[in-house]
């Protein structure tokens, strides 16, 4: 026989078994038998707690899943995006190489333009002593 009785009637047999004492109805019967049903009373509820726990614990996880279902649609559509701007990117690079080229050509003007502007000075103030010291 088990150490602790599921019922009354369990323990009503072990104690009947045992020669200690029979008892027959009476306040501690009853006792006995309110001490039961409430201890049962508190393991369902203890139980129906969990249960609801447990309930609540699936409905937020299938909520999370949810949420990371979306997050995965969202990078999965940032990969593809950024995926074709790496494309354009790639298209552009031939531009900026003729963007490089073409600066590159415009600082060499600008140095040969500089090197005109001092030959013209040059060459203006030698006219203008020429025109100022007329030879004789």
């Amino acid at each position: 026989m088990p150490l602790l009785p599921a019922t009354f009637s369990d323990y009503r047999a072990l104690m009947a078994d045992s020669g200690k004492v029979e008892l027959e109805g009476g306040e501690l019967a009853e006792s006995l038998n309110d001490l039961f049903a409430s201890v049962s009373t508190m393991i369902k509820g203890d139980l129906q707690g969990t249960n609801n726990l447990i309930e609540l614990l699936e409905k937020m996880n299938l909520r999370v899943a949810e949420e990371y279902k979306g997050f995965g649609d969202v990078a999965s559509g940032l990969r593809v995006f950024v995926e074709q701007l790496k494309a354009k990117n790639g298209s552009f690079d031939e531009y900026v190489q003729q963007i490089d080229l073409i600066e590159k050509q415009v600082m060499e003007f600008e140095v040969v333009v500089s090197m005109l502007d001092k030959y013209v000075s040059l060459l203006e103030s030698k006219v203008q002593f020429a025109y100022q010291n007329p030879p004789s």
